[in-house]
């Protein structure tokens, strides 16, 4: 494990994370506009998945697509990433204090939470339901290349896996390798290749596939 970790007994993390006060007021609220006809839950299942993996992740994708076109933001993002992503005006609470992690051929990155569910909020938007799941919390930890696996990232042996515990104070965001054949891309078109897994750790990004000819 690595960089900096919760202060706690990581046997306990099988346990789910406790709800705290604003937590059960949200499910108490959703569950009362519910029953009274007031919300639809799958439009409401529908307007979180969108935040889950629309809205918020486009944030991250620009900042990684920034720093793959140029590469004196890409150091400042190393250097300082809590004041190279307020550049872009992606500020605010969940993502006071960042830093990035970047992939290289040698090294994939891999964000958990143990205790709860730390998540940089301004760049990647709503946390997935997976990655609150106390089986991804304490298996990304045990067995980083098989939870990776279960992903669709097979990593070869000879690179080294490192997993970041989020903690309260500090949040990760991955900088995912770029792919090959994309040097002719903008800046716009790269972000949209970016996914959230990949910002997390749990995914790689792939290069756009060629438009089949008529």
């Amino acid at each position: 494990m690595s960089g900096h970790h919760h202060d706690h007994d990581h046997d306990d993390v099988d346990a789910g994370p406790p709800l705290g006060d604003l937590q059960l007021r949200v499910r108490a609220l959703e569950s009362l506009l519910v029953d009274k006809g007031l919300v639809d839950p799958t439009a409401l299942d529908t307007l979180i998945d969108t935040y889950e993996t629309k809205v918020g992740p486009r944030n991250g994708a620009r900042v990684v697509a920034k720093a793959w076109i140029d590469p004196k933001y890409r150091q400042r993002l190393l250097e300082n990433a809590s004041t190279a992503i307020a550049e872009l005006g992606y500020i605010g609470r969940q993502g006071e204090d960042m830093v990035v992690l970047e992939n290289t051929p040698k090294v994939h990155n891999m964000v958990v939470c143990t205790l709860c569910s730390c998540y940089p909020w301004p760049v990647l938007g709503l946390p997935p339901v997976w990655y609150k799941a106390a089986p991804y919390r304490s298996r990304a930890v045990i067995d980083p290349r098989g939870v990776l696996k279960e992903f669709g990232v097979t990593v070869p042996d000879d690179v080294e896996v490192r997993v970041w515990d989020s903690t309260a104070e500090l949040r990760y965001l991955v900088l995912p390798e770029r792919p090959a054949g994309t040097e002719g891309l903008r800046e716009e078109q790269l972000a949209e290749l970016v996914t959230r897994d990949a910002m997390i750790g749990t995914g790689k990004v792939e290069a756009p596939r060629p438009k089949a000819k008529r």
